[in-house]
């Protein structure tokens, strides 16, 4: 009996060692008071997958010249929202309740940074890097963002259409369900007409949605009414091919666009067809701004060989942002980190000074490029009027 009763108890002394070897504890379960955590959601996979690769290249780069803040090392938690505004929300709220971070970078997107709006609310203070549209921080004091938004781009685009085109009549083709690309849209629009003193000036409008091949439709149909220019804000895929089509149908009026031109997927896809092309973004490497322009500019070439994009410096800034607030706030509390990047005014950033307004939005100067052989070649810097 003795003997039974002592082999029953190395059985269940071996089985508890078993499964309590099985069930080790996760850093997601136990976080480490001597690391801080920074969450980044961006798309990695779909559509916009060349953008959010572009954002986390900047973040990265920030994060190995910045380790540390607070004494205490800075760890990346990196989440796919593929694309998709739904699985951006879901992308947030890991973040936000099982990774525990304690800001949120992100995204490249504005549909998808709108989308994660109300799961950061009151809990993760959260900095966008290119998101433009005005609603990612509208009535949301723990949106902030590191870029100029679409109210003013539009008018750069639109006025850059007036004085330097001479174009009186203009012709727009939007991702339809695009939010970025339908507010660009309207903010082009406005600022057109009123440039113009015309109602009519802007003479057609074409829709199409995320992931068509062809627009030779919306083209032509376009083109019974002879504008002096076209607006295209859209996604860098559809956008390149839309102008390769225009100049296949003998369509050789201006093509305009926004920020979302600047990947190098746009001139891959487009290739000679989108030589000329003018669009806005908000950085370039021509014009360094900053002693950290020069520190960004220096570390990115020597580590990937080539000149960075403009989304890549906002990522960088959206990252050294975060780590001067919390240096300033003292700590990671969430209601004083975002008291912290609230107050932030004359941060030197790479691409530029940030200040950042009552919406939580930065006040930028804006940065108009062209496609010059094969290469997004600066022409102009814009300030806000």
């Amino acid at each position: 009996m003795v003997r039974k009763l002592s082999l029953l108890l190395v059985v269940i002394l071996a089985m508890s060692l078993l499964f309590s070897g099985c069930t080790p504890a996760t850093p997601e379960e136990t976080p480490d008071d001597d690391v801080i955590r920074i969450g980044v959601f961006e798309p990695m996979t779909g559509a916009n997958a060349a953008g959010g690769a572009l954002e986390v290249e900047g973040v990265e780069l920030a994060n190995r010249l910045y380790p540390e803040v607070l004494g205490k090392k800075v760890e990346l938690v990196i989440v796919d929202n593929k694309s998709d505004a739904v699985e951006a929300a879901s992308a947030a709220a890991l973040l936000v309740e099982k990774e525990q971070v304690a800001a949120i970078i992100g995204s490249w997107g504005s549909s998808f940074s709108m989308a994660a709006g109300d799961v950061i609310r009151d809990k993760v203070p959260t900095v966008g890097a290119s998101c433009t549209n005005p609603l990612v921080t509208l009535d949301n004091d723990w949106y902030f963002r590191v870029c100029f938004i679409d109210p003013f781009q539009g008018k750069v685009m639109a006025t850059y259409s007036y004085e330097n085109l001479g174009a009186k009549k203009a012709a727009i083709i939007q991702e339809v369900n695009n939010d970025y690309a339908i507010g660009l849209a309207k903010f082009y629009t406005d600022a057109f007409k009123e440039l113009t003193g015309d109602e009519n000036a802007i003479v057609a409008v074409a829709n199409y949605n995320t992931g068509d091949q062809d627009f030779s439709a919306q083209l032509t149909n376009i083109m019974t009414e002879e504008p002096d220019v076209i607006f295209a804000p859209g996604n860098f895929t559809e956008s390149a091919l839309i102008v390769k089509q225009a100049r296949q149908l003998g369509i050789d009026v201006p093509i305009l666009g926004g920020d979302t031109y600047e990947t190098p997927e746009f001139i891959d896809i487009g290739g000679d067809a989108v030589e000329g092309t003018v669009f806005s973004t908000f950085f370039t490497s021509e014009v360094p701004i900053t002693a950290e322009s020069e520190t960004f500019l220096n570390e990115y070439r020597a580590e990937h060989g080539k000149e960075p994009a403009a989304v890549t410096a906002l990522a960088y800034d959206a990252y050294i942002l975060i780590l001067d607030a919390i240096e300033r706030a003292g700590s990671t509390d969430p209601a004083a980190l975002r008291a912290a990047i609230a107050e932030t005014e004359g941060f030197e950033g790479a691409a530029g000074i940030i200040s950042l307004d009552e919406n939580g939005d930065a006040v930028k100067n804006a940065v108009i490029k062209q496609v010059k052989n094969g290469e997004f070649v600066y022409m102009d810097t814009i300030e806000p009027r």
